[in-house]
This record gives C-alpha cells, structure tokens and sequence, in this order.
C-alpha cells in the first residue's frame, strides 16, 4: 500500500472568529463568487485534517495601514497555538515603518510575506513596495497576489519588473501568475525565476489547461494551495489529481517546491 503523500497547503487565509464571516463575504463579493468557507481557524483545521494536509502556510491582507500590526499579531498566535501552521505576514504601503515591521515580524516567527496589490490598491512594483522586497529579499519568501482581468495592480509584468530588480527575492507569484489572464501570465512570467501556486487557478483552468500549464512552466516550480475560504484544500487536491500529472510531479507540487519556497526542511 503506499504511502500517504506529504502535503502542504501553501496559500489560505484565516480570520479571527469576530470578523471571519463579515472578511470572507467580503473577498466573495470583490470576485463575485460563492466561498466555499468560513474563513475561520476552526473551520479550516478540520478540513486541514480531513484533508491529509500536514502544514499549511497562513496569511492575510491589510486593505489599511492601521491593520498590519494587529493582522501580524493574530497570524503569530495563532502560528504559536498550530504547530501544522506556518505564518506570512502582512504589510500595506502606507504603512509608516516598513523596515522596522519587517524585523519585529521575523522575530515572532514568521516565515514570509503576503500582498495584495489588487485589494491594496497599489502598483506592485511601487516604489512603497520596494521598500519592503529590498527588507525582505535573501531572508524570507513573498508570496503576491498576480493577475486580475479587471485591474493592472497586479499585472504579470509588474511581477516581472519585480524580480529582475530582486533577483535574490523568492516570489510565488500566486494563482498561475496571474489569476484569469493565465495566457498573460505565461507571456510575462514563463522564464522567469519565480514559483507560482495553484490556488483559485485550477477551478478556472480545467485539467487539460492544467496539465499544460505545468508542462509548460515545469512542475518543479508549482506549489499546491487552496485559497481557503475560497475553497477546501480536498477539492483542490481532488482537481489536481483530475489533471492526471505523473508521481514526481506531484510530489514536487504537493510539498517538495514548497519547501524550496520557504528554504526549510519540514520534518516528515
């Protein structure tokens, strides 16, 4: 019989319980979709474990400045209490000490950093921004929001512009690159040094779309997510195995790359 794969979600948001439901309805409504969860710690445990998910990378988004220290608090603690969660902090743009954020975040213990320049409302290659990829880059990876049919914030090119300006920055651009211009995406990004997750791709891609996309970009820089509460990680583990990519891709999707991503070995 054999075994079980080594998983790790690498891209879900969770909310404290007072604003999980008024935060996710609200992420509903920016993508006119139906979530499928409730954004909460409990809610995304159990489907964690139901799951055989064995770690999942957890972060949120400050749409103000005034939020950052108090989301970066809430993804600490709740790090503290989960030994399955590893945690990515926030920061917006105007946020007055990004470099002083930066070192108090590391020193609680987390692992990266998480952005959204289509909800934030700024240019990912911002010179704002810059500040924090020049804080961060040689330390801890970033995982950043790309692509939005309706927005440019977040256009494959801006990534681009990113990582030929940080070479030694590590950069998931998330959602195949660019979420619902794919094709863009791979335009812009198929060359470059950068990984990129699965989360709310695969729902849109397809498994033939899928698969191809991993042959084109090479499954050694794919990582598996689930963009909880947009979705469950099983439905996205079931999508993945629709795409019907060989064993040592999947092994490289589901853990290893992520791995790479985060510059650690996760004990097994």
């Amino acid at each position: 019989m054999p075994n079980k794969p080594y998983i790790i979600d690498a891209h879900c948001h969770v909310y404290p319980d007072k604003i999980a439901d008024r935060a996710t309805a609200s992420v509903g409504e920016f993508y006119n979709v139906v979530m499928t969860g409730d954004g909460s710690v409990r809610q995304y445990l159990n489907l964690q474990e139901s799951a055989g998910v064995a770690k999942s990378i957890i972060m949120s988004v400050a749409l103000k400045p005034e939020n950052v220290i108090t989301i970066n608090d809430f993804i600490a603690s709740q790090v503290a209490e989960n030994p399955s969660f590893i945690g990515f902090a926030t920061m917006h743009p105007d946020f007055a000490d990004i470099e002083g954020e930066v070192e108090r975040c590391l020193g609680m213990g987390l692992c990266g950093f998480k952005i959204h320049p289509d909800s934030q409302l700024v240019n990912a290659d911002d010179p704002r921004m810059m500040r924090l990829y020049a804080a961060i880059q040689g330390r801890v990876p970033i995982t950043i929001h790309a692509g939005d049919y309706r927005y440019d914030y977040s256009h494959p090119r801006r990534i681009r512009e990113i990582l030929h300006a940080f070479p030694g920055l590590v950069v998931n651009a998330a959602h195949f690159g660019g979420w619902s211009i794919y094709d863009l995406a791979l335009e812009y990004l198929e060359d470059e040094a950068c990984f990129m997750d699965l989360s709310s791709a695969q729902m849109w891609l397809g498994p033939r779309r899928t698969r191809e996309l991993i042959g084109i970009y090479g499954a050694g820089r794919i990582l598996f997510g689930s963009d909880f509460p947009m979705a469950s990680p099983a439905a996205e583990l079931d999508r993945l195995a629709a795409a019907g990519i060989d064993e040592r891709s999947r092994e490289l999707i589901l853990s290893r790359n992520t791995e790479a991503f985060l510059g650690i070995d996760l004990v097994r």
